[in-house]
């Protein structure tokens, strides 16, 4: 038994909070809170009729500690699920420490407003130290770690896919299949369709600003940076096909560094086609995708806000999104003193995830995990206290989770590598 206080009402969270309510034996009591209450409301109407979970429902800006702190302590929870904005981590992970609690994300950190004097010093002095520019990077959560251990309290970080499962991958293999691995390829591919010239499958400023930052990845030890977009590959992915694919930059990537000993080189890539490239590139050209407040009309505005506004919701995609997507990490390595290649994914359907949740696969493929790993904190097969990403537990619990609850993984020992 156990009560959850999941912070967030979008289309990830609603996934996360289906998912919950489907095994009441764990989940007995969420509470659902969000800035726009009349969302939680409107969720927990919904699940109610077919669910044994005592749902509730609250207000809260998450942009506030004091308020998240008072929910808490109202609410007396047994783990927060942060599935709002990467924005609000450090506020919500503030809340927990104060008031005891475990703590859980979807993604890292970054912060709302990059031209904060205070968080640009930080931020340009570990471009020049790490090599790498984009607004997001796990420092600022490792930071907790010696807090969160010393009261007894677990965070896990970045538990959706990627990051995610694709770290839970990374794990696996390493586990099961290779003394020592060289390289890790995550790919992410979205085969699926929503018919719209241009629309983000996911909250537009966080995905535009991934998209839009210039690529990296990390080799013999360090960061190599390069221009947005500049190294392209094609790749025939499993039940969707040809997919043009692009190098970005990715927060997993820094943890993996560090946590699978000896790797040579993490690279990440990402499909687009050629539709959302150009609408993206003419949009960065006249200044569309910036963060920086600029005049109109007499009151300022943040133009990617203003964008924000005007793209379709990620939320509606679902009913009108068809085909696949295709997660996973590709490896070479070395397993008894023999060459080795190993593929791990998940293919996830834009309509199945739809009839199931109500959401789109994006959606379906981040909210599923983020059930799943607070599925193993609540029932103590992940029980590490500190602050920790998710290839430093256990991967096959929650692998066996991801199996059963909607993303099951496909092998192959013969994949074609990327070059």
């Amino acid at each position: 038994m156990s009560r959850v206080l999941i912070i967030g009402c979008g289309g990830v969270a609603s996934v996360a909070i289906h998912k919950c309510c489907a095994l009441s034996d764990i989940f007995t009591e969420i509470c659902i809170a969000s800035r726009t209450k009349s969302k939680c409301d409107a969720l927990a109407e919904k699940l109610a009729p077919a669910t044994k979970t005592k749902i509730t429902t609250a207000h809260v800006d998450a942009d506030s500690t004091e308020e998240v702190k008072a929910l808490i302590d109202s609410y007396k929870p047994d783990l927060v699920m942060n599935i709002a904005l990467p924005y609000q981590d450090l506020t919500i992970m503030d809340a927990c420490l104060e008031c005891g609690v475990d703590y859980m994300d979807t993604a890292n950190y970054e912060p709302e407003n990059t031209d904060d004097p205070k968080w640009r010093e930080i931020y340009e002095k570990r471009c020049r130290e790490q090599g790498f520019s984009a607004y997001f990077d796990y420092s600022w959560q490792w930071a907790y770690r010696e807090r969160f251990e010393k009261a007894g309290l677990t965070a896990l970080l970045g538990c959706g896919f990627d990051p995610g499962v694709t770290q839970a991958y990374c794990a696996y293999a390493q586990k099961h299949y290779f003394d020592s691995i060289d390289t890790i390829d995550i790919l992410d591919c979205n085969g699926g369709d929503h018919g719209y010239a241009f629309a983000t499958n996911f909250n537009p400023e966080v995905n535009l600003r991934e998209v839009s930052a210039p690529g990296s990845y990390w080799e013999n030890g360090h960061w190599t940076e390069i221009p947005a977009m500049s190294i392209k590959r094609e790749y025939d992915f499993d039940e969707v096909g040809m997919k043009d694919m692009y190098l970005l930059h990715h927060e997993e990537i820094e943890s993996l560094a560090q946590n699978i000993p000896g790797v040579k080189r993490i690279r990440f890539f990402m499909t687009f086609g050629s539709s959302y490239l150009m609408h993206m590139k003419c949009l960065e050209n006249v200044g569309m995708l910036s963060t920086s407040p600029v005049m109109f009309d007499g009151r300022e505005i943040v133009p990617i806000k203003f964008l924000k506004a005007l793209l379709p919701d990620p939320a509606s995609l679902g009913p009108r999104t068809h085909g696949k997507t295709n997660i996973g990490c590709i490896f070479t390595g070395m397993k008894d003193g023999k060459e080795k290649k190993y593929y791990i994914y998940n293919v996830c359907d834009h309509q199945e995830s739809y009839r199931e949740v109500g959401s789109q696969a994006i959606s379906y493929t981040t909210g599923v995990p983020a059930m799943c790993g607070a599925l193993m904190l609540l029932t103590g097969k992940w029980n590490k206290k500190g602050v920790h990403t998710v290839e430093e537990f256990d991967p096959d619990p929650f692998i066996e989770a991801l199996d059963m609850y909607g993303l099951p993984k496909k092998e192959s020992f013969e994949p074609v590598l990327v070059d």
